[in-house]
């Protein structure tokens, strides 16, 4: 199964977060995919700090295209809501049905996604 990988991994991957074997290990099966969204919150920054290489490496991974079903992040909403997960916002809605979607799992370093996960078929790798 296809992995996508979420921001807050890629961070702590730049960093040199203890996280990096994971990932190492997941790009060398070739396992991660990526979507705009994630590019979006990425490549900005790296733009700044003048980080092309990363910038052209991310860029590389196999990208899935994201369908927003507005509907669908309306219904996983109210289970939030219903379930007292307050605070997700509508980006992370997205990555969690562009997951659901294309029967991916997800690398994510941000609890929430687990909590979610309890209450929509969201595979958390």
């Amino acid at each position: 199964m296809s992995v996508l990988v979420d921001s807050s991994v890629w961070i702590a991957y730049f960093r040199g977060s203890e996280k990096e074997e994971v990932l190492d290990s997941l790009i060398e099966q070739n396992l991660v995919v990526i979507n705009d969204l994630i590019l979006t919150e990425l490549v900005p920054s790296l733009h700044v700090r003048r980080q092309q290489r990363l910038i052209n490496l991310l860029k590389e991974i196999e990208k899935k295209p994201v369908k927003i079903d507005w509907e669908d992040l309306i219904r996983m909403q109210i289970i939030c809501i219903n379930n007292g997960i307050n605070n997700i916002g509508v980006a992370d809605l997205i990555i969690a049905q562009h997951v659901v979607q294309n029967n991916l799992s997800l690398y994510t370093l941000d609890k929430h996604f687990t909590l979610l996960s309890r209450h929509i078929p969201l595979s958390i790798y």
